[in-house]
Order: C-alpha cells, then structure tokens, then sequence
C-alpha cells in the first residue's frame, strides 16, 4: 500500500466514522496498519470506534499507543478523556486526573478556553475526592496561567475567593499534606484581601470575618489570628465577632471580656467569662451578677465545672440547658464544660447523649466535625452510641444516630437499623418510625416498610397515626394501587384535614387513576390551604390542559408565571396558546392565531433562557414557529425575542416575516437535535420545517436555500428519522408527501413510503389518501379511487379523502362531484374543498336552463348551497388572498344574497388586480406601482407586474428586486429562467456589463434554458464586439432546433450580424438568402434582405427590389409596403451615383398612398407616416421634381403646420432650388441662418446636421461644417447609435480629406482622428480607404502608401466602389515609381473583375507620358 492508498484508506475510515460505521472504519484503521503500524491517525480512529463499539479495552490500548507515538498531539489525549469520561470503571476514574493534568498542559499554550475547562474538572475530581492539596496546587495553576493574560483585578479576585471556599473543608481533615495545604488556604485569604476594593467595606468585612475563623480553626496560627482579630478591629471597631474569638482563644483575658461587654453590653460570652473569671477568683458575688445575666443554663455548666458539687444538678436539668444553648452566638464555654462533665462523670450516659446532642444542634459544621471528637475523647456523632452502651433503652439516642448516618455518613442501611431500633424502643416515635419506612421505600424494601405502617396502622385509632396513613397511601401510589391509594391519604387527611401536603398527595393518586374531576377538587383544596404552592395550581392547570380546557388552563398558568418563571408552567403555557392558535387557523381566523402564536413564542422562550438544556422547549419553540406556515404570508408577521431570531439584542423583539420565523423554528429543532441527536420526532419535525419553508416565498435568502434544496434538507431529515425508527408510520407518510412535491417528483419513493407506511400502520387513513393523490396525480383513476375508498372506511370523518373522490368523480364528469364537495366544506375548512364547492356552486347558478330541475333544487335551494358556499369562501379569500377567481365567485354570491357592501369590497379586491394589469398596460407606470403595493403579492406573475411596472416607471432597482422576489416564488426551471433574463436586461440598462453576462450565463446553465436568454446573451455579445461571446450564444441557440415565425428573424438576424462582427461580409447575404429559400412565405426575412445587400453585396443591388416585388402577396402589412418603397427608392438612388437613368419613377406618391391607409396602431402610424413622407421628398427630390416635392411639403404643413421633420424637408427643397438656381453663387446669411434654425428645431435628427454640414461645405464655410458633424457624432453618442457615429466620423473625414487632396493643408490630424474613432468602433472599409488617400497626399512615393491601397485593392470583402478608388491611386503610385511588373499585375486585376475606368485610365497615364 502506498502513501496515496494509506492515505485513502484513513480517509475512508474517516467518513466511516462520520456516517456511524465504525465496523467498517476498523477495517479500514486495520489495513493501514499492517504496512504503516506506526501510523497516528489509524491508531486514533481505532480508539474512536472501539469507544463507540463499547469495547472501553481495545480503545483504550489504541488511544495509549498513539500517545506513546505522538505525546504531544492533542487528538488521542482528547480520546483517552472522551473514553474515561463515559465509562464507568473504576482503573479510568483513577488515570482521569492524569489525562486531565496532561490536556491542561497541551491547552496552556494553544486554547485557553480548553485549558480552564479541564482545569475545572480536574478541580471537581479533586474536590470531591477530598484531595485539597492537588487541588490547591491546580487551582493556584489556573491562577497563574490568568495572571499571564493580564486579566482585571476583579477577576483574580474572584479566583482567589472561590479557592478559599473550594480549601475550607481541608482544615477538618487529617491527611499527611494538611499543613501545605492549608497554608495555601492562608495565601489564598490574603491574596484576595490585597486584592479586596474597597476598603473598609461590606465584601472585605465579609471577606476578614471568614479569614478569622479560618484562624480559628488552626491552633498553630494562634498569632496571624491574633493580628487579623486585632486588623479587622481596627477596620472595622463597632464588630464584635473578632472580640469573641480573642475571648474564645485566651480565656483569662479580662480585658477581652471587658472590651466585648463596652462593645455588646447584652453579650452573653462577655458576662459568662467575667462571671467564671470572679468564680476563678472567689468573687462569688460578682460571678453570681454576671451569671446570672447570662443564661441559666451557663451559670449551672460552669458551676458543675468548677465545682463537682453540681454534676447532679447538671444532669436534672440537661434537656433544658440544651434548648437555652441554642439561643446562644458562641458555645465554646459550654462544650468544654460537657466535655469535663462527662470525663468527671464517665457512667452518667446521659452526658454523652447531650453531648452528641448539643454538636448536633450546632450545626453541619459540628455534624460533620470528627477531628473535634477525636481531639475530645468523644466522636461528635458517635455520643449517641455511648449513651445507648450506658442506657440501652434510651431510643432517643438510636434515633439521633439515625440521623447522622443518614445525612452525614451517607450510610442508609445503618440509619436504617438505628431508625427500627429507635421506634421499637418507643412506638410512639414518629419520627423514627417514619425515618425508617422513608428509608426501606428509598431502598425497595416494600415489604418491610408495608409491615411497620400496617403494626402502625391496626393500633391507631380513628383520626390518628397520620404520618402511617400518608405513608402507606404514597407505597400504594408508587407501586400503582391508585384505589388503595386515595383510600389511605383520605384516612390521613380525617387525621389533619388542614394538611395541603397530603392534600397534594389525593390528587396526585385521583390523577393517576384518571379521576380528574377529583384531582382538580384535591388540588383546589391544597391550593386554598397553601396559596403559596404553585404546584397545586400548576397541577390544576396540566388536568384542565389535558382535558382540553386550554383557555382556563392559560389563565391557571397566567397566575403561576406572574408570580415567578416556573418552567413547567411556562411550558404548558405555550403549548395550550399554541393549541388554541391550531384550533383557530382550522377555522381559517389567521389573525388570531398569530397572536396566540407570538404569545407562546415569548412564553416558552422564557422558559428556555431559564433551562437552555432542554430539548423540549426547544422543540416547542420550533413547533411554534412553523405554525405560522398555514396562514397566509401577509398576515404572518410574528414579534420574536431579539436573542431568539438571532438579531440586534438591544431591543426585545422583532418582527419577523414567514419565512424568517420558520428559519427560527429550523434552528430551535437543531439546538433541540445538539441536545438530543437520537430522538427520531426530531428529525421529523425539522424535516417538515424544511418542507414547510420549500412552500413559503424566501425574497430575502439566496440561492443555497432554493425550493429544491429545501426539500432535498427534508427529505434527509426524514430519511434519518427513519434509520432511527422505521416502525412510526408518519415518518414514512412524511418522506412519501416530501418526494412527490414540485421540485422532486419523485413519484417510485413515495408510492413506496406510502405503502410502508401502510404496511406499519394499516389504519392510516392518512397515507390511504396520499397513496390516492399520487395515483390520481399520474391519472390513474382506478387506483386512486380505491385507495381514497379504503382511506373513508377507515375515517369517514377525514376531509381528505373526500376532496380526492370528489376530484375523481369531477374528471369523469359524475353528478355526485357538487354533493362530494359540498361534503367536504361540512366536514372541516379545507382550501381545495371550500375553491372546489364554490365553482360547481357559481357553474349551477350560472346555468339558466336548469333552474327547474330535481338536482338544482336539491343542490341549490334544499342545502342552501350559496350561503354555505358564500361562508367557505369568505374563510379561503381571509387566508388565499392572490387568487383572482375566488375573490370573483365570491362577489358573485355576495351579490346574489344580496350583501351589497361584502360585494363591494370583493370587488374592490378584484378590482386592484385588474387596475394593475391596466394601469401597466396604459402607460400609468407610477399609479401601477401604487396599487400592485396595496395588495398582497404571492403569485409569481403578481410580482412580475410589479416588477414591470417598477421598470416603466423608470425605477429599475425596484425593479430589479421585484423580481428577485418572483425568483424566489419560482418553482419551475422556466419561470426562473425568463426572470433571470429580465433581470440581466434591467441589469445591462444600468451599466451592470459583468452582471448582465453572470445572470444569463446562470439562465442558459439551467436544466430549461429558454431561447430568450440566449437570444439577449448573443446580442450583448454582438453590441460589445464579444464575437466569442455571441458565436457561443448563437450555437447553443441553434441548437434548440427548428423554429417559425418571430424566432426565425431573429436567429437570422443575428447570425448576419455575427458575421458582419467578424468581418465576413460576403456570408451575410448567403445567410439572409438562405433563410429566405427555407421560409419564402415570411415577409420580414425577405425586408431583411433587402436591407442587407446593398450593404454588403452592392454588386447584386437590383435584388432588393426584386425581393419586394416577390412579397406584395401581403397586401395587408404595411411594412411589405414601406420596405416596397425603400427598394424603389434606393435603386433609383443607385441609378443616380452610376449616371444612369432611373426607372422606378412616380412610385413614391402612389406607395406613399397606400402605406398610410393601413391601420397601424399609435404611436407605430406616425413614425411611419413621418419615415414614408420624407422618402417620398427623397425620391422626388433626386428625380429633379422640386416643385412636387415643395408642393407635397406645403400640403402636409396645412393640415400639420407644426411639424418640425415636414418643415425640414421643406427647407431642403427649397435650398436645392436656390442652390440651382443660383448657378454657385454663395447664399445670403439670411438663408443660412433659416436653414439653422430649422435644424435646431429638429435637434435629435442626425440626417439633418449631416445635410446642414453639406450646404456649408457648399458654400467653402468648413468650419461650421465641422462644428455640424461634430455636433451629430456628439447626438449620436448620446444616442448610443453606433452607425451613427460612424457616419459623423467618415463624413468629417471626408470633409477634411478633400481640401488634402488638393493642396497640403492643416487637416490631416483631423483626419487620422476621425478614421482613428471609426476602426476602434469596428470594421471600416471606407476608414481604412481615407487612411490610404492620407498616405497617398503626404508620402506619394513611400512603400506604406504603396502597402496600404493594395491591401484595399486586393481584398475580396470590401465594396466595389472603395476598391476602384484605391485601384485608381495604386496606379498613379506605380505609375510614378515607374514599376511596370506590379503595374502589370494591378491591370490583370482589373481585367479580371470588369474594372474598364482603370484600364481606360492607364491608357490615358501612358499617353500622357509619351
């Protein structure tokens, strides 16, 4: 195996691994190893899938092999944690510390986070196990790793104080580091004391006071507790604890005494040390005043101390010395006085038992104190064990020792036994006796506990014993007896019918029995007794919640959740708002539900910042969310807390639309999935939030959440809830209705998931009636017709079923399909079904003829079928707001019940879809826009009229984003790909080039490429001179095959442009020749070509007219008329440059004539009429008839005496006749000045600067012939007229090349900067020529001229006449230079392509130079 191979091998075991296959991912690891035994990463995949496998010992061996390999990578040390973590052995929780320590190391220097997290859980092992030194010295290690990241000073502080708390516990303890270990205590103490702001204050008093009993409890630091007695003194001199723990240390300190006495004259330790210090002393007077001050109980313990005449006093009143101790601050006095009682008095058991009495009421400190009773000859919980050995029948002792094996030993078995020694000595101890059978029921000693409850029970009497009667009703709960149960509590409670607990109790057992009646009374009674309980109330609420009730049971946890945030409460809050939303949106009232929806949302989010580590509330929360996805989008606008929909948290909330809340409701089900990735429903429920967003219009979102992506999410989702448990037939019902949905389709895997679904679940009325929809979807009847059949067998009341019969029975055209349907509304509000009843009721009703039939009556008037159907409808238009034939049948009953104003506002609703489609279409672009935004907009055509009307407003990025909205509604490839089209054209109109190509190129990727797209591709390859671009375009167009009418044109067009583009002029007219044979019948390829040959093929001019001489069989389209014109116009215009006479004469009249009869619609007419007349002056002007063409311009001026192009063309005239009839003498300035002005008046029409230029050059006034032809290449930029520009720049060429060519002037820079723009617009043969003739005037004799006319000459593309031209001055070039061989060639030239001028003009060159 090669690297490569052990490389693909660990890759294989990875994804193993990932997809949960670990077998398989130990095959893999296995075969890299037999080559590579050394290999980490095998070694670690090994452990990782050993670990999931359960095999804790192979993991383990392989992760401690890649350590040994590799000790310093983190992976198998995060292995060996992982695998220690998890499995409960005994040899793994010992090394746990080891990984933890050797992580802590690895983690120092690359993640701090990490680190600090094992520091913490080292910390806990440490804790727990009572090892304070290690974890002293690993806390002081996160200290010191804080400190190197410079963080605050409160935060150190902090970490200070918790290791004061963590080592608190160590001076108890008798371990052999103690000492180490609680000097580390110390340093801790005063670290965070030099650390403490600020000082002197309440958080340092705290802080000093919890240093000094710390001291306290070390007698090896009697000085530093004296000086932080002595500091906290001076800190702080009215606190008298420092002064009781000097009074406690130094019992002969009168002074300290004295000074608490000052401080604290009722201090009863000041009074009991100044009174044993007169007794010391013999001042008994003194000590009897300040004895007796103090508590009585002192004055006889101290007495006994210091005077054995008064044990036996002491041992008559020790019950009640031990409750006046209680009231005491400090109690050092009195145990040491017990202590030297009972070592005085060793056969006095009773000593011992108030001893161990008196620890015990001092507190869980004393309770759990052994080294005290160690260090005073007694254990302080074993005192009661030598008083039983003294006073065996004293079951007060048992029962003391009970208590301390239950809750400071941890040893339940023997509490047990002193609790049962206890109550056997003295029946009458319930307290012992209901210790002990707590105890055998927490250890499923039944049997035991049921004897002594049942002893208890046949003695009581009537009214007593109620702890027995409470206890065996909680067995008999627990074990199920729910009879029995309510039995016994009801006992207890005739005991004490003032106890809310057992109160509580009866209705939990009437709650397991399902008496919920009684549990409801129960836990009213325990909440009048206890109105503080919540749970009584929360209970109440749960019963009311599953009975249905959900209003009462909201306003049972209104009343919890306004006193406190009680999760459960908070809980079943949101889940009855959201049942009551679901009840609501089945009765079609959406507005409602949202509020109850966005109710539950906040309630239940505040549980889940209470306890973000339940997948419940989670789970819920997603619940909610994609409830909104039935209603109608318009309406679904939800407040959701800011932290929840992921937004600006410095507000509360948001709101949020459809599809943005059901992107919440996704990501609560994936918080729920993190925290329980094994719960099948889950990924149920997050496939169907999936399905649900397919489903809902996304304007915002882009492409990576499209419809199918959705649904391909969804259905993985169910495919997974289905690995977990196949055996839940709506998860296969789920993954049937996912895989059939537009945008899938796929029709095998739902047939099968329905019929799994069936096979899991026979009774599944639900999957019949999908199975039915999906064989009546693919039309085949008979199939769906039985399985809606078994589908109304199984649930006659499913509405579903039904809308498919009655679908069935309306495509084979049955009576019964309005009686099906009518069903249908009775059973439930369902869309299909309330749309479907509606139009059969309308279609009845709007057939006149059969009013008087047995099925109208019966239909119609017995069922009341249009109030029925007037009331469903109005439910589907509340919720369906963007269906125009709903809102119409609706008006239409409305209006046949006579409900005039409901009428009116259906209208109005009909009416606002109808004005946008006119107001678009008539021009009222802005009033379009106004109504479009006042209705709700779903439909994907809907948006698109938005979007246009934006565009004929001029607004196109409003534009723009109406139809990225319509992209997101669009489910079909098609759709998409015509949006994405106009898009790209809104896009080129605002300068956006590279965009423009990215959304077409997108388009033509799609898997339905439209023409369209690549018919706009190709033009705008052509418009920016892309010839790679358009040629692509143009092949993948091609491709689609055979086209007609329109589409026909338009390929041939632009194939003729393309090759134009690329300079191949001669294909041109083979191409629109070729289209024509194909399509002889298509007047607009034949005015196609027509146009093209003089263009590119003037050789075969005449044939333009011919081609519209062929098509006047199309009497009716004016354009076969206008193009008849234009040929007849421009063969004559090529009859007049050759000098022949023309013979289309008189034409332009009579074709005038009859193109403006055809009827044209505006504003197309007067574009033509304008375009026709000027031809006609064109014409008339060039055949010489002046006077008709002035007389036509006058007669058009009559009736328009406003027109600006007629006035033009009148001025032309009459400036040809002063022009002949002036015989070249100059026009006046008047007449110049005119012929301006009337320019002026047409300032966008390039023809008339160019002929202004021409009458100046006439007149020698170049100059203002040049100011006019730059004034037409400036309109024509403006313009974006590409020939336009063209034409300025050769006619300025031109203008400054004549004057060249006849002496040498100053014009040649004009020159090469006008041919210069021409050929970066494109090819220009005529530029390319002016270029030449500029070379020719400047160097005559230099071999560039020479260079430049051939390559004009011998070209095979360009126009005849620029080749004569160029042929003429490569003659004279050559004559000149005198070379007869190239001399020779260019006249063999000439012969060949029929040029006689040049060889008659050699002739006349040759004899002029003999």
């Amino acid at each position: 195996m090669s690297n490569k191979e052990v490389k693909a091998a660990l890759k294989s075991a990875r994804e193993a691994i990932k997809n949960k296959e670990f077998k398989e991912a130990l095959k893999h690891c296995k075969a890299v190893l037999k080559l590579e035994k050394n290999n980490y990463n095998a070694w670690v995949f090994i452990g990782l899938a050993a670990s999931e496998l359960e095999q804790p010992d192979q993991s383990q061996t392989a992760y401690k092999k890649a350590v040994e390999l590799e000790p310093e990578q983190l992976l198998a040390w995060q292995g060996l944690a992982n695998l220690y973590e998890k499995t409960d052995q005994w040899d793994f929780k010992v090394e746990l510390p080891n990984i933890y320590q050797k992580l802590v190391e690895l983690y120092a220097s690359s993640d701090k986070n990490k680190c600090y997290e094992m520091i913490s859980k080292l910390s806990e092992i440490y804790q727990s196990e009572k090892e304070y030194l290690k974890l002293a010295k690993v806390w002081l290690q996160l200290i010191q790793v804080k400190e190197e990241e410079a963080v605050d000073k409160k935060e150190l502080l902090q970490l200070w104080q918790q290791m004061t708390q963590l080592l608190s516990d160590c001076i108890n303890e008798e371990e052999q580091d103690n000492n180490e270990t609680q000097q580390h205590l110390i340093t801790a103490f005063e670290k965070a004391m030099v650390l403490m702001d600020p000082v002197p204050g309440e958080e340092h008093k705290k802080l000093s006071a919890d240093y000094v009993k710390c001291l306290s409890k070390l007698p090896q630091e009697e000085a530093k507790l004296k000086q932080a007695c002595e500091s906290m003194l001076t800190l702080y001199p009215n606190q008298s604890y420092p002064l009781e723990v000097l009074c406690v240390q130094d019992e002969d300190a009168v002074g300290c005494f004295s000074r608490l006495l000052d401080l604290a004259p009722n201090s009863g330790l000041g009074h009991l040390g100044l009174g044993t210090k007169a007794l010391q002393e013999g001042r008994f007077k003194d000590a009897t005043k300040d004895l007796a001050q103090g508590k009585f109980v002192h004055q006889q313990t101290i007495s006994s101390v210091l005077d054995p005449r008064y044990n036996q006093t002491i041992h008559l009143c020790g019950a009640k010395s031990l409750a006046l101790l209680g009231e005491l601050f400090s109690l050092p006095l009195l145990l040491f006085s017990f202590l030297k009682a009972a070592s005085q008095s060793p056969d006095c058991g009773e000593y011992y038992f108030l001893l161990g009495k008196l620890y015990w009421d001092m507190g869980e400190e004393t309770r759990k104190d052994r080294s005290k009773a160690h260090t005073h000859l007694l254990k302080s919980f074993m005192c009661p064990f030598q008083a039983a050995k003294f006073d065996p029948h004293l079951g007060c002792v048992f029962r003391y020792l009970g208590h301390y094996y239950r809750e400071v030993a941890n040893d339940h078995g023997r509490a047990r036994g002193c609790y049962k020694k206890a109550f056997e000595m003295d029946d009458d101890d319930a307290e012992s006796g209901a210790a002990s059978v707590d105890l055998s029921m927490e250890q499923d000693d039944m049997d035991t506990a049921l004897a002594i409850l049942q002893s208890v029970i046949e003695k009581a009497t009537p009214g007593s014993a109620k702890w027995a009667w409470m206890r065996r009703g909680l067995y008999y709960l627990k074990v199920g007896e729910h009879q029995q149960a309510v039995a016994d509590l009801q006992a207890a409670l005739r005991a004490d019918p003032e106890d809310w607990v057992c109160w509580e109790c009866l209705g939990e057992a009437y709650l397991n029995r399902r008496s919920f009646t009684a549990a409801l009374k129960a836990f009213g009674k325990a909440h009048q007794l206890q109105p503080s309980s919540i749970y009584s109330v929360y209970q109440a609420a749960a019963i009311k919640q599953t009975l249905g009730k959900f209003k009462e049971a909201v306003a049972e946890y209104l009343q919890i959740t306004a006193q406190q945030d009680y999760v459960p409460a908070l809980k079943g809050l949101g889940e009855c708002q959201l049942s009551l939303a679901k009840g609501l949106m089945e009765d079609c009232r959406d507005g409602g539900a949202i509020d109850l929806i966005q109710q539950a949302i906040q309630n239940l989010f505040r549980a889940v910042v209470l306890r973000p580590d339940l997948s419940c509330l989670w789970k819920l929360l997603g619940d909610a969310c994609t409830a909104v996805s039935t209603v109608s989008s318009n309406r679904a606008q939800v407040l959701v807390p800011a932290l929840l929909a992921g937004l600006d948290s410095n507000t509360q909330s948001h709101a949020l639309n459809q599809a943005q809340t059901l992107k919440v409701g996704e990501r609560c089900y994936v918080r729920a999935l993190k925290l329980m990735s094994e719960v099948p429903s889950l990924w149920y429920d997050l496939g169907l939030n999936y399905y649900r967003q397919s489903s809902v219009p996304r304007p915002d979102e882009g492409g990576q959440d499209s419809q199918s992506l959705l649904l391909e999410k969804a259905q993985q989702c169910l495919k997974k809830a289905i690995m977990m448990d196949s055996g839940t037939h709506s998860y296969w019902n789920a993954l049937g209705v996912i895989s059939m949905s537009k945008g899938l389709e796929n029709f095998a895997l739902a047939q099968h998931c329905f019929i799994k679904s069936i096979q899991v679940e026979p009774n599944n009325v639900v999957a019949w009636t999908n199975l039915g929809t999906l064989y009546l979807k693919k039309d085949n009847i008979e199939l769906a017709h039985e399985a809606f059949k078994i589908a109304q067998s199984l649930e006659p009341l499913y509405v579903n079923c039904w809308i498919g019969q009655a679908l069935i029975a309306e495509r084979v055209g049955s009576y019964d399909t309005m009686d099906l349907f009518r069903h249908t509304t009775e059973l439930s509000t369902h869309m299909e079904g309330v749309k479907g009843y509606a139009f059969w009721v309308c279609s009845t009703l709007l057939d006149k003829s059969n009013r008087d039939s047995e099925l109208y009556r019966y239909n119609i008037v017995q069922m009341n079928a249009i109030s029925a159907a007037q009331v469903a409808l109005s439910k589907y238009t509340e919720r369906i707001q963007s269906d125009p034939d709903a809102f119409i049948m609706l008006g239409y009953m409305n209006e046949h019940l006579q409900l005039k104003r409901q009428a009116l506002q259906t209208s109005n609703s009909i009416l606002c879809m109808s004005h946008c489609v006119f107001y678009s279409t008539s021009g009222q672009s802005e009033e379009a826009v106004r109504v479009y935004n006042s209705i709700p907009l779903q439909e994907v055509s809907d948006l698109a009229g938005l979007a246009l009307a934006y565009c004929r407003a001029g607004l196109i990025p409003e534009s723009i984003n109406a139809y990225e909205r319509a992209l997101a509604v669009a489910s079909i490839e098609k759709e998409k790909a015509y949006i994405l089209t106009a898009v790209a054209l809104l896009q080129h109109r605002q300068g956006n080039l590279d965009s423009a190509k990215t959304l077409l190129f997108k388009c033509s990727m799609l898997k339905e490429p439209i023409a369209e797209s690549l018919l706009c591709l190709c033009a705008l390859g052509l418009v920016h001179s892309d010839a790679t671009l358009a040629a692509a375009a143009l092949t993948e167009l091609l491709k689609q095959g055979s086209a007609s009418g329109k589409v026909t044109e338009q390929r041939c067009l632009l194939t003729c442009a393309l090759l134009a583009l690329q300079g191949n002029y001669s294909a041109v007219q083979r191409e629109a020749s070729r289209a024509v044979h194909s399509n002889p019948g298509n007047p607009s390829l034949w005015a196609l070509l027509s146009r093209l040959i003089p263009q590119y093929y003037p050789r075969k001019a005449n044939v333009r007219l011919h081609t519209h001489t062929n098509i006047t069989h199309i009497p009716n389209d004016p354009a076969t008329w206008a193009g008849l014109m234009a040929a007849c116009h421009t063969e004559n215009t090529s009859c007049y440059l050759s000098g022949s006479a023309p013979c289309r004469r008189g034409l332009e009249q009579t074709l005038m004539s009859v193109v403006s009869e055809k009827e044209i619609e505006r504003p197309l007419a007067q574009t033509l009429e304008a375009w026709v007349l000027q031809q006609a002056v064109t014409g008339l002007t060039l055949g010489g008839q002046l006077e008709q063409a002035e007389a036509l311009c006058t007669q058009v001026l009559n009736v328009s005496p406003e027109h600006p192009t007629v006035m033009l063309s009148l001025r032309q005239v009459q400036c040809q006749r002063l022009l002949l009839a002036g015989g070249g003498t100059a026009l006046p300035d008047s007449v110049l000045e005119q012929l301006n002005n009337t320019v002026m008046m047409n300032p966008t029409n390039l023809g008339a600067w160019h002929w202004l230029a021409e009458v100046y050059r006439s007149q020698g006034l170049l100059v203002q012939a040049v100011l006019a032809y730059r004034q037409s290449l400036q309109l024509a930029s403006q313009l974006g007229l590409h020939s336009s520009q063209v034409a300025s720049l050769l006619r300025l060429a031109l203008l400054a090349l004549e004057p060249c060519l006849v002496s040498s002037c100053d014009w040649t820079d004009m020159i090469l900067e006008a041919t210069t723009e021409v050929l970066k617009l494109g090819s220009s043969p005529m530029a390319l020529l002016f270029q030449a003739l500029l070379q020719y005037v400047t160097k005559m004799a230099a071999r560039e001229t020479r260079r430049l006319l051939e390559r004009l000459v011998y070209s095979q593309d360009f126009p005849v006449t620029v080749v004569q031209v160029a042929s003429w001055y490569l003659l004279r070039h050559l004559h000149a230079k005198n070379d007869q061989e190239l001399m020779n060639v260019l006249l063999q030239h000439a012969k060949m392509n029929g040029d006689q001028r040049l060889l008659e003009f050699h002739s006349l060159l040759a004899s002029s130079s003999t």
